[in-house]
């Protein structure tokens, strides 16, 4: 059967978002040449070269993609060489997405073999559905078959991404239990072989379900057991996720046709805001509120490229610190208005204490908060 295709060796730059595999496709290809590691069945490359594509390898020119424990990411890759999922959970933001975007991407070249749970995603969705008008003229074949992420998959040996799964109804959930356990999907509306299609090598899935979600459709116990389960934590060092978020609101600026990165100092303000109000407790230890709306790295890198959007094309200059506060409100008051009250008081109590100017001018431009 075919297999999927290879993607363009060069992204087309008018995307707003090419996938993995089109964007890093060169450092794939490096990747690809040096690998002489043992490969499971219907990979692509070594569990070696995909540890190196994900953290990153100075040696063949390999940028780290994405910053967590190594040891997660290699339990990660032994789960997938195996015949159980692998199910990555955490708090909003903490790039579970991008992980299994990147696993796939390395595993099986493509990574867009992907199912986006929801409260409205059907089995349809997930397995398959039929062409009608081709139903209705010819009854049900290969050829009026429309084959959902789960049967590409299978067919051609994909690694499968769910996203969300814990927002999909239960029954959903559910119909996946035979292709996890016994690798098939019954097709009934075909006759004869075509009615049963076996995984082949490289197929397995990748699900995920942020700690916020989780209870809203609980997954049973016996979908339970066949994944494996992984939490990606926040990133916990200043330093870290400053240079992260540097390094992609710089990189998402550019795509916006921004010439310019905020800042230091109004980084220094954006990830120090974000940490404290994330974990309730100030640089120097001292116990604060904290937001109920969660304060995720991926949520600093997006106001950061806010505010540089908003500083460029508003005024024709750098981001201020002024930036930050209006900017802060759209991602505060998205659960409970309570945290707009939260960010007032802490700028009131906490900014006013910090040294250094920009924290002063951050201070100063505490009533430009809306509401």
């Amino acid at each position: 059967m075919a297999r999927a295709k290879t993607p363009p060796s060069k992204p087309d730059l008018a995307l707003q978002r090419p996938p993995a595999e089109v964007l890093h496709a060169e450092e794939l290809a490096r990747l690809a040449e040096a690998d002489d590691g043992p490969k499971p069945p219907g990979w692509r490359l070594s569990l070696g070269a995909v540890r190196r594509f994900v953290l990153g390898d100075e040696s063949l020119g390999v940028a780290p993609k994405f910053v967590g424990n190594p040891s997660l990411v290699d339990r990660a890759m032994v789960s997938l060489a195996t015949q159980r999922g692998l199910m990555l959970i955490g708090e909003p933001g903490t790039a579970k997405s991008l992980l299994s975007e990147l696993l796939a991407a390395a595993i099986s070249g493509v990574s867009t073999a992907t199912i986006q749970g929801g409260a409205a995603t059907t089995e349809d969705q997930i397995k398959y559905s039929f062409n009608y008008a081709l139903l209705v003229a010819e009854g049900p074949s290969i050829r009026s078959l429309v084959p959902a992420p789960m049967y590409t998959g299978m067919r051609e040996g994909l690694i499968v991404r769910f996203e969300e799964i814990t927002r999909c109804p239960l029954e959903v959930q559910d119909s996946m239990l035979s292709m996890l356990s016994d690798r098939v999907l019954a097709i009934p509306e075909l006759p004869g072989p075509d009615g049963m299609l076996f995984a082949r090598d490289g197929f397995n899935v990748i699900a995920t379900a942020n700690t916020r979600d989780r209870g809203i459709n609980e997954m049973s116990a016996a979908l339970k057991r066949r994944f494996n389960f992984e939490t990606v934590f926040p990133i916990a060092d200043f330093a870290t996720e400053l240079a992260l978020v540097r390094s992609e609101s710089t990189r998402l600026l550019s795509r916006s046709g921004v010439p310019m990165a905020p800042p230091d100092d109004v980084l220094d303000i954006l990830v120090t805001t974000f940490r404290e109000l994330r974990s309730g407790e100030s640089q120097d230890g001292t116990s604060m509120e904290r937001l109920s709306t969660i304060m995720s790295t991926a949520e600093c890198v997006a106001v950061a490229h806010t505010v540089g959007v908003r500083a460029y094309y508003q005024r024709g200059g750098e981001a201020t610190p002024a930036d930050v506060v209006e900017c802060l409100a759209g991602t505060a008051a998205k659960d409970d208005p309570e945290d707009l009250r939260r960010i007032r008081r802490y700028l009131e109590q906490r900014v006013k204490g910090k040294k250094g100017a920009h924290w002063k001018a951050f201070y100063a431009a505490r009533h430009q908060l809306p509401g």
